[in-house]
């Protein structure tokens, strides 16, 4: 009843601050949902990758299996990129210019732009978080800063200034706090566990480029056939 008369009382300032933290809701809840779901689906690939290369006789039973597979997940892409740039490098050379330097230099660029790019791909959906964790809590103090403007001059020109006529119309206004709150809360612990998790991540595939540029540089076979070709 209390929100249902806020609504009637608001004027259209008020109801678009409202619809804005409906939407930063709306839109920060599918952010959630959707990392959630990735993180889940590429935590099982991971996995499921990780025991196979670990498990391989050779970098060419690793080709074969991904010429088989497609990669979908960091540590499968980095080691078909690896792969692929190793054998690029030795069949054709320094033919044009992203290509030259020694091999071991041009593997750690093809690798490093690997890593980028799934660094970026990790990433996404968390400036959205931020931005709405640190938003939705000044929008719903200006909606209940607004709020209660409008309710004390209303009050001034109804001339009655009780305490049953301020205590109404200003808790209604705090309606806007608590829902910017509300918004922000699970915004604010969703960035803060993706990142953790990116971070783990991340350190992970640093230390599988270097033990995999350790095998590509020091004798390891790299395979003739191609995966994916």
């Amino acid at each position: 009843m209390d929100l249902q008369h806020f609504f009637a009382q608001s004027d259209g300032v008020g109801k678009a601050l409202f619809a804005l933290l409906l939407a930063m809701s709306m839109a920060s809840w599918f952010f959630i949902l959707v990392k959630a779901w990735q993180g889940r689906i590429n935590h099982h690939r991971s996995q499921r990758f990780l025991a196979h290369f670990w498990a391989a006789a050779s970098l060419d039973d690793v080709a074969k299996h991904l010429s088989q597979t497609r990669a979908h997940e960091p540590f499968a892409l980095l080691t078909f990129h690896a792969i692929q740039s190793a054998r690029h490098h030795a069949n054709h050379a320094a033919q044009r210019l992203h290509e030259a330097g020694s091999a071991a230099e041009f593997l750690t660029r093809a690798m490093r732009r690997v890593i980028d790019e799934e660094t970026a791909k990790l990433e996404w959906g968390l400036t959205a978080l931020a931005s709405i964790a640190s938003t939705a809590p000044f929008v719903g103090l200006f909606g209940t800063v607004w709020g209660v403007y409008h309710a004390l001059i209303g009050i001034g020109k109804g001339g009655q200034g009780t305490l049953d006529q301020i205590a109404g119309p200003v808790g209604e206004a705090l309606i806007m706090t608590g829902l910017g709150l509300a918004v922000a809360i699970p915004a604010v612990l969703a960035y803060n566990d993706c990142s953790r998790s990116n971070r783990l991540t991340l350190a992970k595939l640093d230390t599988f480029a270097h033990d995999l540029f350790a095998f590509l540089t020091t004798g390891a076979t790299v395979p003739q056939q191609s995966a994916g070709e």
